[in-house]
């Protein structure tokens, strides 16, 4: 693929580097400013395109080095050359992984942040303690990569959450994330049961992007119903004597998004409104590409037969994906936010099907 592959991908009709020297070459040309809108957008297109090409061109340099390397090792009949080869190969093998998950990562938001919603499922207070291990887990993941984390709406309940939204920014969140929508099944010895007996919980996860200036997505006033509500937090001094929290309801499609994380009824409107902007955006694209079955992970029901991964800690552990087979012993690891695995294997899985 070096050879070829990304280099000689189209890209509005032309090759990856075709395309991105015309752009370099129209934001040099007088007047390229005249439209702020339109060369903001052809620089972030510049800027996405570069991100994909220039690993490649890299790679692919050091990767024709190391072959007139080893061929001249091989003509000089040098085995001592051979450990400092091996070594070598084996660093671009994995920087040739990564860079082809990200080339798994190729569709028109996937390089965007994301909003990620958990709600729990059957099992109580159980689950609800679930829901927030699952939290736990994902914040982990997201800080393990050096994504910024930020809370946009709870709803707590007793042993833990009953819903909770957070905004995670960082290269390819939701490209990374958007294999995790579906439901999530926990088995294990419940802390919650005198009796030591064996529970199984679910709770729903779902990834939805967050979406920049060059994706729009048209709301009707007519469409939209508000309802503010005053936040939830701690008391005494610092309870909320407002009604800052923010509820938005899109009456056609029945989406709900909801959020009070700051004090400010105006900044809550501005996060409730991007993410039904986004709701939204997966909503029409999923009715565009005929598969809201397939897609529509939080419409499931949040119970048994429904999860695509079981997580089990009694009386074996086991972390195990239906959809690619991939499995883990190490359930700690994987609590403690160790998921790329199910994620790589995910990526790969949906691009053969």
């Amino acid at each position: 693929m070096i050879s070829g592959g990304v280099f000689e991908q189209p890209v509005s009709g032309k090759t990856l580097a075709g395309r991105i020297k015309d752009l370099e070459d129209a934001s040099l040309a007088p007047g390229f400013w005249n439209d702020p809108a339109a060369a903001e957008k052809a620089m972030q297109e510049l800027k996405a395109l570069k991100g994909r090409y220039e690993p490649w061109k890299a790679l692919r340099a050091e990767v024709e080095d190391l072959s007139a390397f080893l061929e001249l090792a091989n003509e000089a009949k040098d085995d001592s050359q051979a450990p400092e080869i091996e070594a070598v190969f084996k660093q671009l093998s994995a920087r040739w992984d990564k860079q082809i998950l990200v080339e798994l990562m190729s569709g028109e938001v996937d390089r965007n942040g994301c909003f990620l919603t958990i709600h729990s499922g059957a099992g109580g207070t159980e689950a609800c303690d679930w829901a927030g291990m699952l939290y736990r887990m994902y914040i982990r993941w997201a800080e393990r990569r050096g994504f910024s984390v930020e809370e946009v709406d709870m709803l707590e309940a007793e042993g833990g959450i009953k819903s909770a939204t957070c905004k995670i920014t960082g290269n390819y969140a939701y490209g990374y994330l958007k294999g995790e929508s579906g439901v999530h099944r926990l088995v294990r010895i419940s802390p919650f049961d005198a009796n030591a007996r064996r529970h199984t919980s679910f709770a729903s996860v779902y990834a939805f992007p967050l979406l920049d200036d060059s994706i729009e997505v048209e709301i009707r006033p007519e469409d939209l119903r508000v309802d503010t509500y005053r936040s939830g937090g701690a008391g005494g001094q610092h309870v909320n004597k407002t009604d800052s929290a923010v509820r938005f309801t899109h009456l056609p499609t029945g989406i709900v998004v909801a959020c009070q994380s700051e004090r400010s009824q105006t900044m809550n409107r501005a996060t409730a409104m991007s993410m039904l902007k986004a709701r939204l955006y997966e909503h029409y694209r999923q009715e565009k590409e005929k598969q809201n079955e397939r897609f529509a992970q939080e419409k499931k029901d949040i119970s048994w037969g429904n999860q695509i991964r079981s997580y089990v800690f009694q009386p074996y552990t086991m972390v195990k994906d239906y959809r690619t087979k991939a499995e883990s012993g190490n359930i700690q690891a994987v609590m403690d936010g160790d998921i790329d695995l199910f994620i790589e294997e995910y990526l790969r899985f949906a691009l053969k099907q």
